[in-house]
């Protein structure tokens, strides 16, 4: 539904993700606030890589409650704790979201609000009836 954008006169993206995604109009937005690492019981485990599906599991419950899916991803906006937390990120978030692929930012923070987790992600949908 969402049209990926990616002119050619820039440089491709480093991976799984399109420089920028137009929403049509008439489309219903998704905004969905940062999920953390974080099981039902409350554990967190240690693996960031856990981590990340355990926050893809949340936004994907976070979407089927709006009718929606990962397909209508338009863009995900993720931060890791250090450099060693990206590629274990990455891995997962690739796996999950086939092209065209969303826009997607990655930074690195200093911490969130317990010292086990290491990655936040949050995303933006967008769907038409």
């Amino acid at each position: 539904m969402a049209i990926p954008v990616n002119p050619g006169d820039l440089p491709p993206p480093f991976s799984n993700y399109s420089h920028a995604m137009q929403v049509p109009e008439g489309a219903r937005l998704l905004v969905c606030s940062g999920q953390l690492g974080m099981r039902p019981d409350g554990t967190i485990p240690d693996d960031t890589a856990e981590q990340a599906r355990i926050c893809f599991d949340n936004i994907r419950k976070l979407l089927k409650d709006a009718d929606m899916d990962f397909e209508d991803v338009v863009r995900i906006s993720a931060f890791v704790t250090g450099r060693e937390h990206m590629a274990p990120y990455m891995d997962v978030r690739n796996a999950l979201f086939p092209a065209p692929y969303p826009a997607s930012t990655l930074m690195i923070v200093s911490g969130f609000t317990k010292p086990e987790f290491t990655v936040e992600v949050e995303v933006l949908a967008a769907k038409r009836d």
